[in-house]
């Protein structure tokens, strides 16, 4: 049963009938008269209500899901599903940034089917709790840390090294200090940089995939999309704020911005949806990372087949392909 605490709106439902079949079954081993009959019948209305909720999601409602405080962040997805991993701080020009971390570990590919390989693994990391959440600053990465990744990545191209991201953000880090420092110059050379990198590109949108602060570690060959994650140019509360010049509207502007995994799969701008637990990640994470761990697994195996110029060639084809659009003739209106 969910905790209370981190119940979302929709959930309460779901939340009363399970309190009221805990309790059903409490009284049952206390009391000598059987009470199955009617636990069966609550179980199969609890199977069919959480079915019904879960299958028929808004947009905004998976939103909800993928900014779950319970949910596994990059550095729970590193611990699972690599051994050995080795931290490295620092862009090597102003400072470390911890709202992105990475480092060498051994991706564990045989327990999925796949094959054991040292990768360079990063994602954005967000806290569990106040004072952690302002030490990560909420996920959103400063230009350091954007410089970090880019030094990392560059470091796994010369030691032929393929790289792993992990995206979960709600967007770049927008302080005056962030833009004095170049936030948009260091983006912009992250795209570049990661355009040409001569080894295998695995990206995971994890979470939240917010704008350029996504984007920005985000170039990839193969890019997997966890079932209850987003990714947009723009969240939906700023985008609502900027048409309706209000908050208010931050489900319609969900709806508009098909921002959900089986949206961007149609669009083609990923290429795997990565199956979730019912509920969302949280509600069984070593699921979810097993679920990661075999599609990573078998894009790395087909990846490694591949020498750097045909990676190179097929990366930039597959961004190129993104957004095509037909034009058709209409025909003149006949006065």
């Amino acid at each position: 049963m969910a905790d209370d605490q981190f119940l979302l709106d929709f959930e309460k439902p779901l939340f009363e009938l399970e309190e009221k079949l805990e309790e059903m079954r409490s009284l049952n081993r206390e009391n000598p008269e059987d009470l199955s009959a009617e636990i069966s019948a609550l179980e199969e209305r609890v199977e069919r209500l959480r079915t019904s909720i879960y299958r028929n999601l808004t947009r905004w409602q998976r939103v909800q899901i993928a900014r779950h405080p319970q949910r596994p962040y990059t550095l729970d997805h590193i611990e699972a599903l690599t051994d050995g991993f080795v931290e490295l701080h620092g862009d090597r020009a102003y400072g470390d940034d911890t709202a992105i971390v990475g480092g060498l570990a051994t991706f564990k590919g045989s327990r999925y089917g796949g094959t054991d390989r040292t990768v360079m693994i990063m994602g954005h990391q967000k806290g569990r709790d106040t004072k952690e959440r302002k030490y990560r600053r909420f996920g959103m990465p400063n230009p350091e840390g954007y410089r970090k990744a880019e030094r990392l990545m560059k470091m796994a191209a010369k030691f032929e090294k393929p790289v792993l991201t992990l995206l979960d953000t709600p967007g770049a880090y927008p302080g005056k200090e962030a833009e004095e420092r170049g936030q948009a110059e260091a983006i912009a050379r992250n795209l570049f940089e990661m355009a040409r990198l001569p080894v295998p590109i695995v990206v995971v949108i994890i979470g939240e995939g917010a704008s350029g602060g996504a984007l920005g570690i985000g170039v990839g060959d193969r890019v997997l999309m966890l079932e209850n994650s987003w990714y947009s140019v723009i969240a939906p509360e700023s985008c609502s704020q900027i048409l309706w010049r209000s908050w208010d509207f931050k489900e319609d502007a969900a709806r508009a911005l098909k921002l959900t995994a089986a949206d961007l799969l149609e669009l083609n701008i990923v290429d795997e949806i990565v199956p979730e637990p019912v509920g969302g990640a949280h509600r069984d994470p070593e699921v979810t990372f097993a679920n990661v761990g075999q599609s990573i697994a078998s894009v790395l195996d087909d990846l490694a087949a591949l020498d750097a110029s045909t990676l190179r060639d097929q990366r930039l084809a597959r961004f190129d392909s993104l957004g095509a659009y037909e034009e058709q003739d209409v025909p003149a209106q006949v006065e």
